[in-house]
């Protein structure tokens, strides 16, 4: 590659880091070109980026960027996944994937700038995506609202049975 190529993948890259909401770092070795197109189109679907990239590149494209904590884990072939709006889709296709293909490993990755290791990123793959909070949040939104309404329609409705019983009552006597 010529010293041009490189500085455009570099500030390609450093955009991108910047842009982004989660890095994870993998080592995709022994995973045959069939099992990386999978990989790719699932991740994909999940809008989710996926590039191998050197690691001297990601080092340099790296620095002055909150993906610089991950820069001791550049060794070996390495391939970074990037999403941009969903900071769990990333987790949770490649720890299904890394389950169905166990020579993916997921060595470290990167979220609002703190280091994650494997375990964290098992955890943060068994959370629920966003569009799930978000709906949790407007059900219990929805909910308060809900309830006062039937809290206030509860006290007319008692009192019509209660004049109901009266009215039943003289009309028995």
């Amino acid at each position: 590659m010529r010293l041009l190529q490189k500085q455009q993948i570099v500030e390609a890259l450093r955009e991108k880091f910047a842009a982004s909401k989660v890095v994870i770092l993998t080592d995709y070795k022994g995973l045959n070109v069939e099992q990386m197109n999978d990989l790719r189109r699932k991740l994909r679907e999940a809008e989710v980026e996926y590039q191998v990239v050197k690691n001297s590149l990601l080092t340099r494209a790296s620095q002055d960027t909150s993906v610089a904590v991950l820069s001791d884990a550049f060794k070996g072939p390495s391939g970074i996944a990037l999403a941009y709006k969903d900071p769990v889709a990333p987790a949770k296709v490649l720890m299904q994937f890394a389950k169905d293909n166990a020579k993916l490993e997921i060595r470290a990755g990167v979220l609002n700038g703190k280091l994650l290791d494997p375990a964290a990123i098992t955890a943060l793959a068994k959370l629920p995506s966003r569009e799930e909070l978000l709906a949790q949040v407007l059900s219990a939104m929805a909910a308060v609202p809900r309830g006062l309404v039937q809290a206030l329609a509860d006290v007319p409705r008692r009192m019509v049975n209660v004049l109901n019983a009266i009215k039943e009552q003289k009309e028995a006597a």
